[in-house]
């Protein structure tokens, strides 16, 4: 895919550079793991008394640390090709690291050592590598899921050599993580989670499997917090600078006391090697996950059932809201707590239980948090007054409702001439009983730039329901004498329903 010039958050999506760090999708050939020789049992570092500000090295913290990160290896069937690029960790002939991303590779995939190869065919075992650490003495150890995912056998292996077989207890989509369980010893070295919240510019140490390479440490600071790389709902990363590859999925990043502030997951990186940005899971989402993995095996989460998205400054200024934040609700969807409770469209949900709601992505990771069938308090906007309801959340279904994409359209010029025609959507056929339906669009105008299509339905406009042409030029007119220059839209498309703003002045 071609990279985007609109934003650089997006181009980091487009550009499909954001890679996984390690999976199972490499060639099978026996790894070289490897160390320094010894055993650490117990915690693997308590405290240090380095100060945070600029530790003259980290050797000490290493030596404690260290023996608790793993390199998991694992078999899957491999379906396709073995050359996808933002793939996995790739291995060559007889453990030797690749030469993928370098001048060699072509050569290297072309003759091998031995003479010319084949490429891999359909439906063979193959082996994928990743990182992960100990969090239990007696064997438990968290890496990502996308280093497990549809393993038929996992190994590990620790610091000192030594080779185990290991099991997936339960694995987590929605977070990229996986709880791994080896048995039959009690004294493996392990580590503990930070309970603080990182800063900004604290020193980290990641240390992991990079490219089969085990044992590897690398330096540098947390550069970033709450990054959402569209890899999910509940994208939160904590963002780093101290190189990570592919095979460093699952490891650990440490702070200066050696305890395990996030899980490495991803990169951004337009050669598919280290530029210095890579995303960790933070610590407070791998501990609830981890739990409830080691508990019952999988993650179950609290459910709202509203359809939401974020508050754009063109949606702010429609709604008279001084501040663009907070979810604002396309719909709450039928039989659900939200609509039980009386959450209605357009709804701007500003905080749960005290909890200041900044967009719908953070609404997504407050609700997830809670127990299914416990109760919260939403505080809401409604057409221009604060209300608080109480909502008593249900387990969330297997296929939760969708997020609206964000309007990106801010306070445009423009003119109340929309460029679109209409019909009463009782008068088309299966569109329904309740909006107007658009029935063609000018090229030219500000409906069509806005996104609007034919068959796309409108419901609202400013707050109030539309039903014909002469109720949608009503809400026009008024949103225009009142002094808005955007009017808010409710549209109905055959995905979703979701908020748009268009420019009438």
């Amino acid at each position: 895919m071609t990279a985007t010039n609109q934003n650089p958050h997006r181009r980091i999506l487009s550009a499909r550079r954001l890679t996984l760090l390690g999976s199972a999708a490499i060639v099978g050939a026996a790894l070289a793991f490897g160390g320094p020789t010894g055993h650490f049992a117990g915690p693997a570092f308590a405290a240090t008394t380095q100060a945070q500000q600029g530790p003259a090295g980290f050797a000490d913290l290493i030596s404690k640390v260290k023996p608790a990160v793993i390199s998991v290896r694992v078999k899957v069937e491999q379906t396709a090709d073995a050359s996808d690029s933002n793939g996995p960790q790739m291995q060559g002939e007889e453990g030797m690291p690749s030469f993928q991303g370098t001048p060699f590779e072509k050569f290297f995939r072309q003759y091998g050592e031995n003479g010319p190869r084949a490429r891999m065919p359909h439906h063979e075992m193959v082996t994928g590598v990743g990182s992960g650490f100990f969090i239990s003495a007696d064997g438990y150890a968290v890496t990502n899921n996308h280093v497990v995912d549809h393993a038929k056998s996992v190994e590990v292996a620790t610091d000192d050599g030594k080779t185990y077989t290991a099991k997936v207890i339960g694995t987590d989509a929605k977070t990229d993580l996986a709880l791994i369980k080896v048995d039959g010893k009690s004294d493996f070295t392990f580590v503990n989670f930070e309970t603080d919240a990182p800063r900004v510019g604290d020193w980290v140490v990641a240390v992991g499997n990079p490219y089969g390479l085990g044992g590897t440490v690398t330096a540098g600071i947390i550069s970033a917090e709450g990054r959402d790389i569209g890899s999910g709902p509940y994208d939160d990363y904590i963002q780093i600078d101290a190189p990570i590859n592919k095979g460093n999925s699952g490891g650990p990043t440490f702070d200066t006391r050696g305890n395990v502030i996030g899980v490495n997951t991803a990169i951004f990186s337009p050669t598919g090697g280290s530029v210095g940005i890579g995303f960790d899971i933070p610590a407070s989402t791998v501990k609830m996950v981890v739990a409830q993995l080691k508990d019952k095996g999988s993650v179950t989460r609290a459910w709202l059932g509203v359809q939401v998205q974020p508050v754009t400054s063109g949606i702010a200024e429609s709604l008279g809201m001084k501040n663009a934040s907070g979810a604002l609700v396309d719909e709450a969807q039928p039989d659900t707590p939200a609509a039980k409770a009386g959450v209605q469209a357009g709804d701007v949900i500003t905080a749960v239980n005290g909890n200041a709601i900044k967009d719908s992505r953070t609404l997504a990771r407050e609700i997830s948090g809670m127990a299914p069938g416990s109760s919260a308090k939403l505080d809401i906007l409604r057409k221009g007054e604060q209300k608080t309801i109480d909502v008593t959340l249900a387990t969330m279904p297997n296929q939760p409702e969708k997020q609206a994409k964000a309007d990106d359209n801010g306070a445009m010029p423009g003119t109340p001439r929309l460029g679109l025609s209409v019909a009463p959507a009782s008068e088309v056929a299966g569109a329904g009983n309740k909006g107007v339906v658009i029935t063609a669009v000018d090229p030219e105008g500000p409906a069509a730039e806005h996104g609007l299509k034919s068959g796309d339905v409108i419901l609202d406009v400013g707050g109030k329901s539309v039903g014909n042409v002469s109720e949608l030029r009503s809400a026009l007119s008024e949103a225009k004498s009142g002094g808005k220059k955007n009017v808010l839209m409710r549209i109905k498309t055959a995905d979703n329903t979701h908020f748009i703003t268009v420019p009438i002045g």
